[in-house]
C-alpha cells in the first residue's frame, strides 16, 4: 500500500511538471490531457485517474505556480534570494505568469487562491517608521510590480539585457523602495 501511494504522488507531480513544461514552451492552448500523457509517456486514462479534466490539470498548474511565487514570501531564505527567485521565475516562465495574473485579478476572495495572502499583508502592517500605510494596497502594488515589472522591462525597455542583470536591477530597486518606506533595515 505504501509503495502505491508513493508512485501515485510521483506520477501526479510528473503530470503537473509536464503540464508546466507544455505551457511554458507552447502556451496554455497546447495543454491537453493527451499532450500531457504523451509528454510523460503514459496512457491518457492514467492522467484522468489524477485529474478529472483539463481544467483540473490547469488548476494544479496554477497552484504549482502560486507555490513557486510564494517562496518569495516565506522567510526561510534570505531576502535577496527570495527577490531574485521571484524575478527570475517571472522572466523564465512568461506563460505561467499570464495564468497567475489572470487568477490574481479574478473576482472572489484572494485568500481562496493565495493562502499566504494574510501572511504577506501582516508583514507590512507595522511600519517601523510610524507612517501609516494601507498594507493590502501596498502588497498589491509590490506584487504587481514584482510580477509584471520584469516582463515589461525585458520586453519593452531593454530586451537584450541578460536575465542576471534584470534580476540584479529589480532586487536593488525593491530594496531601495523598502528602505525608503522604512520596511527594510
Amino acid at each position: 500500500m505504501q509503495r502505491r501511494n508513493k508512485a501515485f504522488e510521483e506520477t501526479h507531480q510528473q503530470l503537473i511538471e509536464a503540464a508546466v513544461r507544455l505551457i511554458s514552451e507552447k502556451g496554455v492552448e497546447a495543454l491537453s490531457v493527451a499532450a500531457v500523457a504523451r509528454e510523460v509517456g503514459i496512457n491518457r486514462t492514467t492522467v484522468y485517474y489524477h485529474f478529472d479534466n483539463r481544467d483540473a490539470l490547469l488548476a494544479a498548474v496554477k497552484r504549482w505556480s502560486a507555490d513557486q511565487l510564494a517562496k518569495g514570501i516565506l522567510l526561510e531564505a534570505p531576502q535577496q534570494e527570495r527577490m531574485d527567485f521571484i524575478t527570475r521565475f517571472v522572466l523564465e516562465n512568461p506563460e505561467l505568469i499570464k495564468l497567475w495574473i489572470d487568477d490574481f485579478i479574478a473576482p472572489g476572495d484572494i485568500r481562496d487562491r493565495y493562502p499566504l495572502w494574510d501572511v504577506l499583508v501582516e508583514g507590512f502592517r507595522n511600519n517601523p517608521a510610524g507612517e501609516e500605510i494601507e498594507p493590502e494596497v501596498y502588497c498589491i502594488i509590490m506584487l504587481t510590480s514584482a510580477i509584471i515589472g520584469p516582463r515589461i522591462y525585458r520586453n519593452s525597455v531593454h530586451p537584450d539585457e541578460s536575465t542576471s542583470s534584470v534580476v540584479a536591477r529589480f532586487r536593488r530597486e525593491f530594496q531601495r523602495m523598502l528602505r525608503h518606506d522604512a520596511l527594510l533595515k
